[in-house]
């Protein structure tokens, strides 16, 4: 059996910082100090071709469990639905009322970051609720 990897998530978008910042938000990620040499990311922008800059972004876990997810500006705009996407797990171990509580608690403390209500699916008899939501370059995620 072969160990565990570390791994990243990748996100291809418009604006790398700022969707960046704004997965830091949601899951209580940073942004990585600048690459050595620099001072600050201005530092690091302004040493770039003009080409270069401002083309990319990441975000870490600061306990260092989780995915590293990084930023990377490309030319066209999402046109489909995510292939894979990210469930933010607010509600793991819980279930009904108690679950669907939470589900919608960091709900209401996404929008206001710029994320977008989808719909509630409702807990039935095979699955509990979750939320699905849009980021704020439209990729799909779900509050679960």
């Amino acid at each position: 059996m072969s160990a565990t990897k570390k791994f990243q998530v990748t996100f291809d978008c418009a604006e790398p910082e700022r969707l960046a910042r704004f997965w830091c938000e949601v899951l209580g990620y940073v942004v990585p100090p600048p690459p050595e040499g620099f001072a600050t990311w201005d530092d690091f922008q302004r040493a770039q071709p003009p080409e270069q800059r401002d083309s990319w972004s990441a975000c870490v876990d600061p306990s260092g469990e989780g995915p590293r997810l990084f930023f990377q500006r490309v030319p066209e705009g999402k046109a489909v639905k995510n292939r894979v996407h990210l469930d933010v797990r607010v509600g793991s171990g819980l279930v009904g009322e108690e679950r669907l509580a939470a589900l919608e608690a960091e709900c209401a403390r996404l929008v206001p970051l710029g994320a977008v209500h989808v719909q509630t699916l409702y807990a039935d008899e095979e699955n509990e609720s979750c939320i699905p939501m849009l980021d704020i370059e439209g990729n799909e995620f779900c509050i679960d």
